[in-house]
């Protein structure tokens, strides 16, 4: 596995120095360490929640409803005493033990923010929801076309080879639809539609040119590879239980993936309970030399080095640690010289949903429970900018039978219930948005100057909100959704704005945004501080802007490209 080794002379070196520091074990920071490990690299990777490693700690995977005290419904107490965390749609009495309680790592709230952590190995990549899209050239080039941010230093000729390299590993089920609003990928077999999926899709396909639904993509294994069977992991087995963490490996996730192989070279040292407090510089040699760390559970302070930085905590803990990272070159945080270090945070708007029915298809029903639906491709403003907003959205949409539905208005008891849980009811349809967001100055994130939490760190204060364009993106959501799924026959159509905060898309980017000029961005065309080489960031901080795809599968191959202009610039003395 590893390549094109680094001989570097380890004696005389300090004690906990590395070749390498990755700050966070996620999705980004799992292959942070996955290609800085087989580059040869010794890796520490810093993790501030507990060790779960893949099988023995994933406590709940196989159990049934029944097996839960509660049918895995989480008590009232524990709803009242965690009002933002029972907002998330994976949080329930199977996975309660992933998920960071509110009241752990306390933050201020200047505007309504719904921050959904999970502080263990592996991070959020246990739970999240698993789609995976390319960006495409649109999403690249957006912001310099209408200016709604500043200009990406990438595009999507850049990514390409390395959205191949990070598909083919960590296995991206898809159909070639030939779309240059979404790229094709490295796909293993797709899923396939039901019957009722297939005919919103045909209508939608054959009366619309502007807009084209295909099958979603995910991070499932349908067909493993070579590559996966190497892994150790299996083909996913439609259990739709992810969230508890899988045995199978049928879905991708740094435990099951990235950590083990980074593990294999024998590079990586994995440290848990460790809270990072700071990066520290030195301003004699003008560059980071490590990060100190507090023990999650002793207070005691310790400092780590390494050549190489990468700050990969997730986005909003990027930009808190980034903040706090005080030095007398940086003294506004790390690399802001600039003043922009947590400023123009963006997110996707998930507040719209409509539900409908479908009348016919009783002899129609599917097999499992497949991990994605249907998606729709944005459509508003790709070639040029034609509506009274900016950007547009994504739209996911599925179709299912109830059981057990009740007769003539009343529910069913006792024997007749047992009965018509046997039999499938009518068809309903579910359709919900994924708007892109103006990252916008005013939504930021900061430090308080008063309150820190247990481990002496300020809290940080969140403002960040909706704007106008968000709700016109939202109506035009309503109005376009409700008019594909008459026309595709359903009816009972109803439309819900959730009004959720910001945040429970669970998808924040920005704060330490890349771009071309030093006056505008933080970060370079490759994810290095423009005032500090020898640190990266490669998670959701990092973005420039969001896109209406989902952002998982870019992060992780912004990750790998950066990975490998690290160890290039490592072996030429650059950095």
């Amino acid at each position: 596995m590893p390549q094109d080794s680094l001989h570097i002379n380890h004696v005389q070196l300090p004690a906990n120095t590395y070749d390498a520091i990755v700050i966070g074990s996620g999705i980004s920071g799992g292959w942070a360490a996955k290609e800085l490990c087989e580059k040869g690299l010794k890796t520490l990777v810093i993790e501030r929640g507990r060790s779960v490693k893949h099988l023995k700690d994933y406590p709940t995977a196989l159990k049934d409803p029944w097996d839960f005290t509660h049918r895995d419904q989480m008590p009232l107490q524990a709803v009242k005493d965690n009002p933002i965390l029972a907002r998330c749609y994976a949080y329930g009495e199977s996975t309660d033990h992933f998920f960071v309680k509110d009241d752990f790592h306390p933050y201020v709230q200047e505007k309504p923010f719904d921050w959904i952590r999970g502080y263990q190995v592996g991070g959020k990549s246990l739970l999240w929801a698993r789609a995976t899209q390319r960006w495409s050239k649109f999403d690249f080039e957006g912001p310099a076309r209408d200016g709604y941010a500043v200009d990406w230093p990438i595009r999507y000729e850049d990514m390409a080879p390395w959205y191949s390299h990070v598909e083919k590993f960590a296995g991206i089920s898809g159909h070639k639809d030939g779309l240059e609003t979404l790229p094709d990928g490295e796909f293993l077999p797709h899923w396939e539609l039901n019957d009722v999926e297939k005919q919103i899709q045909q209508k939608i396909n054959s009366q619309y040119t502007d807009r084209t639904a295909i099958i979603g993509r995910c991070a499932h294994l349908t067909k493993p590879n070579e590559i996966h069977l190497q892994q150790g992991r299996g083909q996913c087995q439609a259990r739709t239980l992810c969230e508890r963490g899988c045995p199978f490996g049928g879905y991708f996730s740094s435990n099951a993936s990235t950590l083990p192989w980074a593990a294999n070279t024998g590079n990586l040292t994995l440290q848990t309970d460790a809270v990072v407090h700071s990066i520290i510089y030195d301003d004699k040699k003008g560059k980071a030399t490590g990060v100190r760390v507090i023990d999650a559970h002793t207070k005691k302070e310790t400092a780590y080095f390494a050549r190489i930085i990468f700050v990969n905590a997730a986005c909003l803990n990027t930009n808190l640690i980034l903040l706090n990272s005080i030095s007398s070159r940086f003294p506004n945080g790390f690399g802001n010289d600039n003043g922009l270090l947590g400023k123009f945070i963006a997110f996707h708007n998930y507040r719209g949903t409509i539900s409908a029915n479908m009348e016919g298809f009783a002899d129609s029903y599917y097999y499992g429970r497949k991990p994605t639906g249907a998606m729709l491709p944005n459509f508003r403003n790709v070639h040029k900018q034609e509506m009274d907003f900016l950007r547009g959205y994504m739209v996911h949409f599925s179709a299912s039978r109830s059981i057990g539905a009740a007769k003539n208005g009343e529910p069913e008891l006792g024997a007749s219930f047992k009965e018509s849980m046997t039999e499938a009811g009518p068809w309903g349809i579910f359709m919900m948005m994924q708007g892109e967001t103006i990252p916008k100055e005013s939504n930021h994130v900061r430090l308080s100057k008063d309150k820190k939490d247990a481990w002496g760190i300020p809290q940080l204060i969140t403002s960040v909100g909706y704007d106008t364009n968000d709700e016109k993106v939202l109506k035009d959501f309503f109005e376009q959704g409700s008019e594909m799924l008459t026309k595709a026959g359903c009816n009972n159509i109803l439309t819900h704005d959730s009004k959720q905060a910001p945040g429970l898309d669970i998808h924040e980017m920005g704060g330490v945004r890349m771009g071309k000029d030093p006056k505008t961005s933080l970060l370079n065309k490759w994810n290095q501080f423009h005032h500090c080489s020898n640190v990266f960031v490669t998670d959701g901080a990092c973005m420039t802007s969001t896109s209406t795809q989902n952002p998982s599968l870019t992060f992780m191959a912004m990750t790998a490209r950066a990975a490998d202009h690290a160890v290039e610039e490592l072996k030429k003395g650059n950095i």
